[in-house]
């Protein structure tokens, strides 16, 4: 399996990628190729260049070594080919029903206490969103959690991709009728960046973003195209510097021209790499609230070593990193060091990514302190508090 090119001759990687990178005469090639259902034996149709998988996937996996193959033919799809499969009745309806009744009344709880969901992509509270609800679904009713996420779709998608001992999380999300389409975008890691952030990443880590991540969608009702299943453009996730190049004028308007949308029926699910140009399309429906749970599975290998208390280091060496210089490369490599740079995980009803696509990170509150000249007493109170924000 080999890394995704912009084309067969495409030159090497370069180190970084710059703000020019992005052009329209790279992209087109690669998104507007076909789907050749031939090569994938274990799919059922190709729909709008999408692949679509069902009662040939279920006889494979059931024979000596079809999983295997099934999941190296899977893992293709999503690097080589469309980058994103649909599996028809990936979960049965009853199971299905059950658990959209737990998120209903989770929903209700949070609108009881006036808590209103940030969204990274689109305006707050303008869709009913639940954030951490893996542990919610699971502490609220453990039996019909136990059912749902025991299904093996989920379970051959993921190992496919990721391998064993990955991690799910969960954001069911309903878009009640009128509910405005999200701007194109790639997913978490660097889709959660804004295109200057993401610039600060060398290449190569633009290529690994998506291979630790698995993006899916599990649709709760019907879906008809109205309704504003997922906007998709295949093949995108192919396209070299394209977490720099969505957030272009020329990008956004060649998606919005040029994307596919997947009528779904209750229990299917769509799987995708997070480097597909995607978003959550606009309700036209009159009546249908259009309720999908939303699954990140991510890979064991984004994890350090050792477990670090990075809040009692950055007080530990508050007074040493206030007194060097104000100027310079050294406040900023220390402070790389003794805090936690990365705003993620946490916990999203306490932390929300409101007014950006990520809350403060630990490392830009230790910044702040040092920019605004806090006593260490702050610190320690500004750090506790964002600890507790994180919990889950």
């Amino acid at each position: 399996m080999t890394a995704p090119t912009t084309s067969v001759n495409s030159p090497p990687s370069p180190g970084w990628f710059t703000s020019a990178d992005g052009r329209l005469e790279d992209f087109r090639p690669l998104v507007e190729q076909a789907t050749r259902l031939d090569d994938y034996p274990h799919a059922d149709a190709m729909e709008r260049n999408v692949l679509s998988y069902g009662e040939r996937l279920s006889r494979a996996v059931g024979v000596p070594g079809g999983r295997r193959e099934v999941q190296a033919e899977l893992a293709r799809a999503l690097l080589e080919g469309p980058g994103i499969v649909v599996f028809r009745r990936a979960f049965a309806a009853d199971v299905v029903d059950r658990a959209t009744e737990v998120f209903a009344e989770l929903i209700e709880e949070q609108k009881a206490t006036g808590l209103a969901g940030g969204d990274h992509f689109a305006k707050p509270g303008a869709n009913d969103r639940i954030w951490g609800a893996l542990g919610k679904f699971a502490l609220c009713a453990p039996g019909v959690f136990a059912d749902y996420y025991a299904n093996d779709i989920l379970a051959l998608i993921s190992e496919a991709w990721l391998g064993p001992n990955y991690q799910v999380t969960s954001q069911p999300n309903v878009v009640n009728p009128g509910g405005q389409a999200q701007v194109v975008h790639r997913d978490y890691h660097l889709g959660f960046m804004d295109r200057e952030q993401a610039l600060a990443y060398p290449a190569p880590v633009h290529l690994l973003s998506p291979l630790l991540t698995l993006q899916g969608a599990v649709a709760h009702c019907d879906m008809p195209v109205e309704s504003g299943p997922t906007m998709y453009l295949p093949h995108s996730q192919k396209y070299r510097p394209g977490y720099i190049a969505y957030h272009s004028p020329e990008f956004i308007e060649y998606f919005n021209t040029h994307y596919v949308q997947l009528p779904l029926e209750k229990g299917d699910a769509a799987f995708f790499s997070p480097a597909l140009f995607h978003g959550a399309g606009t309700n036209r429906s009159a009546g249908i609230r259009r309720t999908a749970n939303l699954l990140q599975v991510s890979s064991a290998f984004g994890r350090a070593m050792e477990s670090v208390d990075t809040t009692a280091i950055c007080t530990a060496v508050f007074p040493a990193l206030k007194a060097l210089p104000a100027t310079g490369r050294a406040a900023r490599n220390l402070i790389a060091v003794v805090a936690e740079g990365y705003p993620f995980p946490t916990n999203l009803d306490r932390d929300q990514p409101i007014g950006g696509l990520a809350p403060q990170s630990q490392a830009q509150l230790l910044s702040q302190a040092v920019e605004e000249d806090w006593d260490v007493a702050r610190l320690r109170a500004e750090l506790a508090a964002q600890q507790e924000r994180t919990r889950a």
